[in-house]
């Protein structure tokens, strides 16, 4: 079973790029972020055409997070239970026998900042919610834009990164929470290269730099996480003409 995730950073824009990039990647299931689509907007037919049914929750202009899988799936959630929030930030489905939970945890602005503290309060019901599920549900993975470096070595420069948002030690300490709930970082199961990125400014020529931070994450159960046989980062369409800033997280599991 194939599990990708990609922040395309508006569907719109991005849907010529996500298509071919389903046609010569066939992943089981596809989990997008900052669709910045509401419902009556999201191209349903087109990725219907491409062999793939689409379950969405969006927003206009902002947010917005989509499923895309192979075999038809009903939504389970689109919003943490009990936390109250109007953005549009999960959507969980089963597929293929696993609990699939797209993600897009808020960016957090600044240190210190009030989306800061919304981010901070954000991670602390996901993870509640996480571990929840968890406990019944033992086939679950996290897929998604998380907006967090957890290790020195997911950023290209950690002094310059260190105490800033998406690297300062409450949002790592939010990360490590997360997987102390029961979940592994399915890129750091097997030997990566230095320098491995999903997300680059659009400013500085930093793709071309390598200044970049690894903040998009597939995050498995530790039961599923042990079916995992594979995690890369395709960094191509992000060397592509209007490309989003992120570059898709690819994670393979073997067959129960």
């Amino acid at each position: 079973m194939k599990i990708a995730t990609w922040n395309v950073n508006s569907l719109k824009v991005r849907l010529p790029q996500v298509l071919d990039w389903l046609e010569t990647h066939r992943p089981d299931v596809l989990c997008l972020q900052e669709t910045k689509l509401e419902d009556a907007a999201f191209p349903a037919a087109q990725i219907r055409a491409a062999g793939y049914h689409p379950l969405f929750s969006g927003q206009k202009t902002y947010n917005g997070v989509a499923l895309l899988s192979r075999e038809k799936a009903e939504m389970l959630a689109t919003a943490i239970p009990g936390f109250r929030d109007e953005q549009k930030r999960v959507l969980a489905s089963d597929v293929g026998g696993v609990r699939v939970v797209c993600v897009y945890v808020p960016n957090g602005e600044a240190v210190g900042s009030d989306k800061y503290r919304y981010k901070l309060d954000w991670l602390a019901a996901f993870t509640r919610w996480m571990k929840r599920e968890g406990e019944h549900c033992p086939g679950l993975v996290l897929a998604g834009d998380v907006n967090i470096a957890p290790e020195p070595r997911d950023v290209h420069d950690p002094a310059l990164w260190e105490g800033r948002v998406l690297h300062s030690e409450p949002e790592r300490r939010a990360f490590r929470a997360l997987l102390d709930a029961g979940f592994r970082d399915s890129f750091r199961l097997f030997p990566q290269p230095e320098g491995s990125y999903t997300w680059w400014d659009y400013r500085m020529n930093a793709f071309k730099r390598k200044m970049g931070l690894r903040i998009d994450h597939i995050l498995p159960s530790e039961t599923l996480a042990k079916r995992c046989k594979s995690c890369v980062i395709d960094k191509t369409p992000r060397a592509a003409e209007r490309p989003s800033d992120h570059a898709p997280v690819v994670a393979e599991f073997d067959e129960p």
